[in-house]
């Protein structure tokens, strides 16, 4: 009874754990995303500016 009790705390644990892993990840993802947004915006306002000259 007791090791059924143990395994299924270990398991939440490593459960809470792992999503907490991918909620990170995911975070990180959009934030490169949202940069890389950022870097072609401004690379395309260099060009136009380039061409305006």
């Amino acid at each position: 009874m007791m090791a059924k009790k143990l395994t299924a705390g270990a398991a939440l644990v490593l459960t809470v754990f792992a999503l907490s892993s991918c909620g990170n990840t995911i975070r990180g993802v959009g934030q490169d995303a949202a940069n890389t947004v950022n870097a072609t915006q401004s690379a395309a306002n260099n060009v136009d500016a380039a061409a305006s000259r």
